[in-house]
């Protein structure tokens, strides 16, 4: 028997979106024509529980679609439209079918050509609701028949929507009432059709109070799925809450599950914004330098992969790139010897590291003696740190401690975006050899390694740059005269024994100082006439000993510092546990290409920006000298 319509309840909402794979019914490339199919009856799990997109007759509203006008976009933003949609129409498999015509634009041409190479997948439907039913109650999740809809747009879509809402997306402001047609209950036939007993008449009391308790029901369905989706949108779990709120879990077990994962977080790092989930495939073909290329030339056709994940970047961090973003998933890939695609024509030169921020930490110099580099971080980080210690008593039989609780503070790191350039020839960006690829990469890591030591070491704190270890308040100072002096065997044990007289002398303990400091050292010895040097030699390549402690050299380290009347002369010593220099990374790498500065000698200028921060975990973990001469 057919349902009663009850039209009271309402539920608000916006425009949504609908994800699929790309089913062509057929193409042309003279006409630059695709059929296509855009939508179905699969049941969709919203907030509000189950959509279900009618395409009877009367519940699709075509007459936007058949215009001619609308538009075919790219990932549904209305500033990208690559074609139009010529006409559309629902088939006998209930299923919205649409012709699309792509335009003759560089843009246009680019996804056209991956459409037809199957390299574009998947496909969104935009669209508006106009009116549900409710058709089914399972598990305190509704199911509702969407009984009118107009759709709006189709777009080529790189990286799937949120199948749930639609977040951020151009019209969802444009929330509005839809009304929801209920199911009444109807007195159950009798089980006997041929029977003369007429079944007994159900009292209107129990007809209202079932039709309460329904109402309370469903509301109550509808509050708890709305919780879980709130839950997971603020956690960032969305899926997981698609998943709990079709199984019907209860809220409180789904506050306990993200809880759980909230904790997992906190033990490992998080995804940055600007990881995109690229596969593994997209991942090997993404190439720096033909992204490189393609911005000193404007021209992407040949870039598309490129320019679509900096895009995507984009959008997740609400900005737009200098030149283009590189994603963090190309960031940490390993460059792994085996292959000529991934690296293995370098084996056995000085390019055969591994990921881009593997490259990175192993360039710098604070990071080979401990620093800590914390990489693809997300929003502000607020290190704890000890500011001091629980004091301990003797106590005899009836006395009473002092209290005195272990005191806790914090270190902030927030993102500061250094820039740092590089330059390639002309023919070198005309290679596409693996090992072209990686000489880029090892450069760009070579100028951003040398800018990260340089404000580990000599930040000034100021100006967005991080506060460095030499003018961070509390250090351990050591002075060498009133005019600086030339560092001594005995200088170098006054800066151990200012780090260990604050009880920090455990860790990555080691000297970092400058190329003219080492070459005075290895020729000054320990006493008189000994034969002993102050820098001796280490079986590590790249280090020396001093005091017993590894000791490296950087010209990072200021050289041209001032002491009374030693103007600009004076060198930095060093000294300290550098496991408490905390490096933080957020994943974001922006490069900006210039092919005009350089275009008398043929070269590129390429611009890097990333976004870090420094800071010392304890100030009494170092100890500096800052008056040291050499001459």
């Amino acid at each position: 028997m057919p349902a009663e319509i009850d039209a009271d309840p309402k539920l608000r909402i916006g425009r949504q979106h609908r994800t699929a794979r790309l089913v062509r019914m057929e193409d042309s490339e003279e006409t630059r024509k695709v059929e296509l199919s855009f939508s179905s009856e699969e049941p969709y799990l919203r907030w509000w529980g189950k959509e279900i997109l009618g395409h009877d007759k009367g519940e699709v509203d075509l007459s936007w679609l058949d215009t001619g006008q609308a538009a075919l976009l790219m990932d549904h933003n209305i500033r990208d439209q690559i074609g139009v949609i010529e006409k559309a129409e629902i088939g006998a498999d209930r299923k919205g079918r649409a012709v699309v015509r792509f335009g003759k634009s560089a843009r246009a041409e680019e996804i056209f050509r991956d459409v037809l190479d199957d390299i574009r997948r998947s496909i969104s439907v935009g669209y508006e609701i106009h009116e549900l039913r409710l058709i089914e109650e399972k598990n305190d999740v509704a199911t509702y028949r969407v009984t009118s809809w107009k759709p709006l747009e189709i777009s080529i879509v790189s990286i799937p929507a949120d199948t749930t809402v639609g977040v951020g997306r151009e019209g969802e402001n444009d929330a509005h009432d839809v009304p929801i047609l209920g199911i009444k209950e109807k007195p159950m036939p009798a089980e006997n059709p041929n029977t003369t007993v007429p079944a007994p008449a159900q009292p209107k009391a129990t007809e209202v109070d079932a039709s309460a308790i329904r109402a309370q029901a469903e509301k109550a369905g509808r509050d708890s799925v709305a919780e879980i989706y709130s839950i997971g949108q603020r956690f960032g779990m969305l899926d997981a809450a698609t998943k709990a709120a079709s199984e019907g879990m209860p809220v409180d077990e789904f506050r306990k599950m993200v809880l759980a994962e909230q904790e997992k977080k906190l033990q490992r790092a998080g995804t940055p914004d600007t990881e995109i989930g690229m596969g593994e495939n997209d991942q090997r073909n993404y190439s720096l330098l033909r992204a490189i290329n393609a911005a000193a030339k404007n021209d992407w056709r040949k870039a598309g992969l490129e320019r679509e994940a900096s895009e995507a970047i984009a959008d997740k961090l609400n900005r737009e790139a200098r030149g283009f973003f590189v994603p963090y998933d190309v960031l940490k890939r390993e460059l792994t010897a085996g292959t000529p695609t991934s690296g293995g024509n370098l084996v056995g030169t000085t390019h055969m590291a591994g990921s881009f921020i593997d490259l990175l930490r192993n360039r710098m110099m604070v990071t080979q003696l401990g620093a800590q580099m914390m990489s693809g971080l997300v929003g502000n980080l607020d290190i704890p740190k000890l500011n001091g210690g629980a004091t301990a008593y003797w106590l005899g039989e009836g006395d009473k401690t002092s209290g005195s609780d272990q005191a806790f503070g914090t270190v902030p790191l927030t993102p500061k975006t250094i820039s740092a350039k590089t330059s390639f020839t002309r023919r070198l960006m005309m290679q596409s050899s693996p090992d072209v690829e990686n000489v880029v990469r090892d450069d760009l890591n070579k100028v951003l390694a040398l800018g990260i030591d340089l404000a580990s070491i000599a930040g000034s704190g100021s100006g967005n740059q991080p506060t460095g270890i030499i003018n961070t308040v509390g250090i351990g100072a050591v002075v060498g005269g009133a005019n600086g002096a030339a560092p001594t065997w005995q200088n170098m044990i006054d800066l151990e024994t200012e780090v260990a007289q604050d009880n920090a002398d455990v860790g990555s303990l080691a000297y970092l100082t400058n190329t003219k400091v080492r070459g005075k050292l290895k020729s000054t010895e320990k006493a008189a006439n000994t034969g002993q040097f102050v820098w001796g030699d280490s079986t590590e390549p790249g280090f020396g000993m001093v005091n017993g402690y590894r000791a490296g050299a950087s010209n990072q380290v200021p050289g041209n510092l001032t002491k009374g009347s030693a103007d600009s002369v004076c060198s930095g010593i060093i000294f300290g546990n550098w496991s408490d220099l905390l490096i933080g990374e957020w994943g974001v790498l922006d490069l900006q290409v210039d092919p005009y500065s350089s275009g008398d000698s043929g070269g590129t200028i390429v611009r890097a920006f990333q976004d870090i921060d420094i800071a010392v975990r304890h100030a009494e973990s170092f100890a500096a000298m800052l008056d040291a001469l050499t001459a």
